[in-house]
């Protein structure tokens, strides 16, 4: 029971870059301002924001408005571009690893900072519509937030979600992190901390870097060990989720619990 299992998909190589210098933009008009052209766009795109929100915005724009904290004196819309060439779009820039996002051309501290602390709302707003709240009867919010935490990862996570004998949700943990295609899990491990924070059942999550949620000989048979573990104690493994990209599978829905 406490073996090391872990979920495999294809491997993606990881690289890191040192950052470039930001590109310069012409001057115009007394020291300290901005040139009129930069002005006027970044204007006009909070005018957008605020009269139509984010989905009057594709996310090179919505990028953009990221940026112009990170970076007030100069044009982010080629650094936006660069952003999303690299990573694929919005939710994947803001969930890149600093290493690899410092490793665009442009990308210096300021800009890694902004990144980071849009994904950390968006995480906790995400959270705080599940925690301490039923989870079987608010599985939609369940859901969006395994994909606002876990969908856009480039490495795989393992998560344990807790909940009490109402199956209220009490604790959220990252039990592992992993590469592209490997995960290491102990189920003696899972269900330990069940019995510590007191907890009636638990439901597995972890995500799929590649996008397709469908599990692996491996998913199968280190669920079915955690079901084992957890029955032999009294706990009930509700379900396990892989999240893919655009979808998630699960396991009691899709008869392999």
């Amino acid at each position: 029971m406490g073996r090391d299992h872990s979920f495999s998909e294809r491997p993606m190589s990881l690289f890191d870059g040192d950052e470039a210098a930001p590109e310069p933009i012409a001057p115009d008009g007394p020291a300290g301002r901005l040139p009129s052209y930069i002005r006027d766009h970044r204007r006009r795109l909070r005018a957008r924001f605020m009269n139509g929100g984010a989905q009057a915005m594709p996310d090179y724009e919505l990028l953009e408005l990221v940026l112009f904290r990170a970076i007030p004196r100069q044009d982010v819309k080629p650094l936006a571009r660069r952003l999303l060439e690299a990573f694929g779009d919005f939710n994947r820039v803001l969930s890149a690893p600093a290493a690899r996002l410092g490793a665009i051309q442009g990308v210096g501290d300021a800009v890694i900072l902004e990144l980071k602390i849009v994904e950390a709302a968006a995480h906790r707003l995400a959270r705080s519509r599940i925690i301490d709240r039923p989870v079987l009867s608010g599985w939609t919010a369940l859901l969006d937030y395994c994909h606002t935490t876990m969908a856009h990862r480039e490495t795989e996570q393992f998560r344990v979600l807790y909940l009490d004998r109402k199956n209220v949700l009490i604790a959220d943990e990252e039990q592992a992190r992993g590469t592209v295609d490997h995960v290491p899990v102990y189920p003696r491990e899972v269900v330990k901390r069940a019995l510590e924070l007191n907890a009636s059942a638990l439901i597995l999550v972890h995500n799929h870097p590649s996008g397709d949620p469908t599990p692996s000989e491996a998913d199968i048979t280190m669920t079915r060990s955690v079901e084992d573990a957890a029955l032999a104690l009294g706990l009930t493994l509700h379900d396990h989720l892989i999240i893919g990209k655009e979808r998630e599978l699960s396991f009691r829905a899709d008869g392999y619990l």
